[in-house]
């Protein structure tokens, strides 16, 4: 039997994807199923191309929806940090870089919640991984496409 992944995520990103979901078996689900109806009303669905479309975004839908409800099923709520003193899971951390002097802020989340461009750093990432139990004062290495990069851990938000 095989061992179903967890996805780490937080409660507000675990009740996005159920009103996504909901949306998509209720509004979405029906707008298709019209879209189907009438390209079938154009008659012979073996050279429609209104047909094929349709039943494409139907498959489309169908795979979204499936993908929505394993998410769901398998979400793992992740808290917010409590005041341990080191890194975990839903806490902000402010690096600064050993070789530039420059500081970053970094959000740790699931991977469901990842957003680079936004700070938010999963856990599961080399980056993440190596932050994950330091405090601050702690230096860290990482190793990148560019080399591997220190930090140096300057502060660590709840």
């Amino acid at each position: 039997m095989a061992v179903e992944t967890k996805f780490k995520m937080s409660k507000e990103r675990l009740d996005e994807l159920k009103t996504e979901l909901e949306y998509l078996q209720t509004v979405r689900e029906k707008e298709i199923s019209e879209l189907i109806k009438e390209a079938r009303s154009f008659g012979d669905v073996t050279e429609n191309s209104e047909y094929d479309e349709a039943k494409t975004e139907q498959g489309k839908l169908y795979s979204k929806i499936a993908e929505l409800k394993n998410l769901i099923k398998n979400a793992e709520i992740i808290e917010k940090a409590t005041e341990t003193g080191a890194v975990t899971l839903g806490c902000t951390v402010i690096v600064r870089d050993l070789e530039s002097g420059g500081d970053e802020e970094y959000q740790i989340v699931g991977s469901q919640e990842v957003n680079p461009m936004s700070g938010r750093i999963s856990d599961d990432s080399p980056f993440g991984r190596c932050l994950l139990g330091k405090a601050v004062g702690d230096k860290v290495s990482v190793d990148a496409p560019a080399g591997s990069l220190s930090f140096e851990i300057i502060d660590i938000l709840r």
